[in-house]
C-alpha cells in the first residue's frame, strides 16, 4: 500500500493563481484489487485549459486532474500487465488505483523518446494536427498567423503549417521565444507582442493577408487578425489565453467575420479522433526526419505542480510545461 502525494485545490483563484490556491496531500492508495491495476506517474502535463476549471469545475479538497504517463506496477486485470506504459487524466498524484476506465495503453515508438508522448505524439500535437488540418481545413501554399506559436500546441500548429509549405508568422512573448522561432523553427517573421503592437505587427508581418489564424490567445490577437484576414479564411480556436485570468476577452470588430465569410469555430482534441492513427504516423515521420522541433520545460517533483501551473499562465515556460514524478 504505498503512500502517494496529490495537489489539492483548496480556493479558487482571483486572477493569477497564488501557492496558497494549492495544497500538497499524502494519502494512502491501495494495492490492486481484482480488475484493477496500482499506476506510478512518471509525468504529468500541465496545460493552459486546466485555467478555467480553477474557476468553475474543479472540486476544492479533491485531487486534480490532468494528462499523465505512468506505469503499471500492480495488475490483478487481465488488459494490463506490470511494467505496462498507460496514459490517463489522473495527473496530479503520484499513484493512483484504475479498474482499467480512462487508462490507454502505450505503445511507444522506440526510436522515439518516452516524453514525446507528452507533447508532440501526444493530445498537444493532436490538438495541434486536427486543429490546423481538419478544423482549420489548411491547404498547401497558404497565409498562416498562430499566436503563442513558442507554446506547445502553437509550436507545433506553425511547424505543420511549414510543412505544408504555408508562409508562417507566429507571435510570442520574449526575445528568446522569439529567437528560437525564426532561427531554429524557420518561421518567415515573428512578432515579439511584448515589444511591438500586435496589430501594426501583424499588419506588416501579412503583406497577402492571413488565410487561417490558428488562436490560442483571443483579445487583442483575435482583433488584430481578424482585420487581416482573406475571403473565406478561417480561425480555429484553440484557447483563448488572454481571458483565462481576467475572465473577459474583448474583441471589437467581430462584424469582419460577416463581410469576409471568416468560419470562426472552437474545439477540442476529441473533435477529429478519426485522425488519431493518421496523426500518429505523420508525427512519428515528422520527427524523426527532424521537421518538428520541440522545445520542453520540466520541473521535478509533485510539490513543484503549483509552481508549474503558475509559471505556465505567467508565461515562463519554453514550450510544454511538464512536472516530472518519476523515473
Amino acid at each position: 500500500m504505498p503512500t502517494s502525494r496529490e495537489i489539492h485545490l483548496v480556493s479558487r483563484p482571483a486572477g493569477m493563481p497564488t501557492p496558497d490556491n494549492f495544497a500538497m496531500v499524502e494519502t494512502q492508495v491501495g494495492d490492486a484489487s481484482d480488475g484493477e491495476v496500482l499506476v506510478q506517474n512518471l509525468y504529468m502535463s500541465v496545460d493552459p485549459a486546466m485555467r478555467p476549471r480553477l474557476t468553475a469545475g474543479q472540486e476544492l479538497g479533491e485531487a486534480m486532474m490532468g494528462g499523465a504517463l505512468g506505469r503499471v506496477v500492480q495488475s490483478k486485470n487481465p488488459d494490463f500487465a506490470v511494467g505496462d506504459l498507460v496514459t490517463s487524466r489522473n495527473g496530479f498524484r503520484e499513484f493512483f488505483v484504475s479498474n482499467g476506465q480512462g487508462l490507454a495503453r502505450l505503445a511507444a515508438d522506440p526510436d522515439l523518446p518516452v516524453i514525446a508522448y507528452m507533447h508532440a505524439m501526444g493530445m498537444t500535437g493532436f490538438t495541434a494536427y486536427g486543429g490546423i488540418l481538419h478544423i482549420g481545413q489548411l491547404k498547401d501554399g497558404e497565409q498562416v498567423f498562430v499566436s503563442t506559436a513558442a507554446g506547445a500546441v502553437g509550436s507545433i500548429a506553425a511547424q505543420i503549417a511549414k510543412i505544408k509549405g504555408c508562409y508562417v508568422v507566429g507571435s510570442t512573448g520574449s526575445a528568446d521565444k522569439a529567437a528560437w522561432l525564426k532561427d531554429e523553427v524557420g518561421l518567415d517573421a515573428v512578432i515579439n507582442y511584448k515589444e511591438q503592437p500586435i496589430r501594426k505587427a501583424l499588419e506588416e508581418a501579412t503583406p497577402k493577408g492571413v488565410d487561417v489564424y490558428f488562436d490560442n490567445v483571443g483579445g487583442d490577437h483575435l482583433e488584430a487578425a481578424l482585420r487581416r484576414m482573406n475571403t473565406l479564411g478561417r480561425i480555429p480556436v484553440c484557447g483563448f489565453i488572454s481571458g483565462y485570468n481576467s475572465g473577459h476577452s474583448n474583441v471589437s470588430n467581430l462584424s469582419n467575420i460577416i463581410y469576409s465569410r471568416v468560419m470562426l469555430r472552437g474545439f477540442v482534441g476529441t473533435d477529429f479522433l478519426h485522425l488519431h492513427d493518421q496523426f500518429l504516423t505523420d508525427m512519428a515521420g515528422w520527427l524523426k526526419a527532424g521537421k518538428i522541433k520541440t522545445q520542453q520545460t520540466v520541473l521535478n517533483g509533485i510539490e513543484n505542480a503549483p509552481a508549474a501551473m503558475i509559471g505556465l499562465m505567467e508565461g515562463r515556460n519554453a514550450g510544454k510545461m511538464l512536472v516530472k514524478l518519476a523515473e
